[in-house]
């Protein structure tokens, strides 16, 4: 369908814009930084986008003018709002005491997305692209920057616009735009985002370590979980504000107060933010089944896990993640 049609058909207006949605997807998650306020932002973007679908005069392609709407919609979310954070942005690491934990109700968390639900790109270079700007540490970094040099940036370097169309989809100019991209390469390098974190790791599936680590923490094996975290390696537990620092401290933590999860399952389930993540279960109070406990999400450097993050909020996201409630 050429961009510079403007069909009336309902359904081929429907088709056009169904298009669009992985990317939008991908493009308002990076914006907000949860999965469930980038599909509300998608969706009010697509209705928009229906209603003035007659008006649109061709003035940019269908592109731009849709992250056009999507960039106003995802700009008053974040109107008057805290960025989202992680428990690394709070302050520095503590020791593993239970003293420790802390739910911050006024901290928006930043959380995981399926990967499957964003952008799937045919160009190598736009693969490895978005692969990289969806990790966790790449969005978490986002957080730091004013919200339209976030635009600015994801729509620059992510989403591959132009000057020119990212000065449409801002109403602003070229020259404006250049110079936000700027300020907002230098806020990112300012905020430490770790360049390792932006390389991809040895997919671990391929080299039996999944399996090695599934059957080591199902098994709560001090060797073998040793053998399989790094040295440096770092754990947090969103909505809990208390993030751990080493593999001594991380083990410390599993065989001190996390021993609640001793005899948990872990069920594989689709990645998140581009990396290995499992649904743990942790054997029920009951004594029947196992109920739902964390969706896991590890960063792996080459043969060894360098960061566990345990989202809490299962309620949420096992569905997200297609994971059940119940396990039996």
């Amino acid at each position: 369908m050429q961009e510079a049609r403007y069909a009336i058909d309902a359904d081929e207006v429907d088709a056009e814009l169904e298009r669009h949605r992985a990317a939008l997807t991908g493009y308002c998650y990076r914006m907000l930084g949860s999965p469930f306020e980038a599909d509300d932002a998608v969706q009010e973007t697509l209705l928009r986008a229906w209603r003035g679908y007659e008006q649109f005069q061709g003035r940019a392609s269908i592109t731009s003018w849709l992250y056009r709407i999507a960039t106003n919609v995802c700009l008053d979310i974040l109107k008057g709002r805290a960025r989202r954070a992680t428990p690394m942005d709070l302050g520095p690491a503590r020791p593993p005491l239970e003293s420790n934990l802390h739910v911050l109700p006024e901290v928006t968390w930043i959380q995981p997305i399926p990967s499957s639900r964003l952008i799937e790109e045919s160009d190598p270079a736009d693969v490895v692209i978005a692969h990289e700007t969806i990790r966790l540490a790449f969005v978490a970094a986002l957080q730091h920057l004013s919200p339209r040099q976030r635009a600015v940036l994801i729509l620059r370097e992510v989403m591959r616009q132009t000057a020119a169309e990212v000065a449409f989809i801002l109403d602003t100019t070229v020259p404006s735009v250049n110079s936000a991209l700027q300020r907002a390469r230098a806020a990112i390098a300012a905020a430490g985002l770790d360049a390792d974190a932006m390389v991809a790791p040895v997919d671990p599936s391929k080299h039996g370590l999944l399996a090695r680590y599934v059957r080591a923490f199902e098994a709560y094996d001090l060797e073998e979980l040793t053998a399989l975290i790094r040295e440096d390696a770092r754990q947090s537990m969103p909505p809990f504000d208390l993030w751990l620092s080493g593999r001594n401290d991380v083990l410390a933590w599993w065989f001190g107060p996390g021993d609640i999860c001793r005899g948990s399952r872990l069920v594989p389930t689709v990645a998140a933010n581009d990396t290995v993540a499992f649904g743990q279960y942790k054997p029920s109070a009951t004594g029947s089944g196992f109920e739902p406990w964390a969706l896991q999400v590890l960063e792996w450097n080459r043969d060894k896990v360098a960061e566990f993050t345990f989202f809490l909020d299962t309620e949420r996201l096992f569905p997200l993640f297609g994971l059940p409630l119940q396990l039996d």
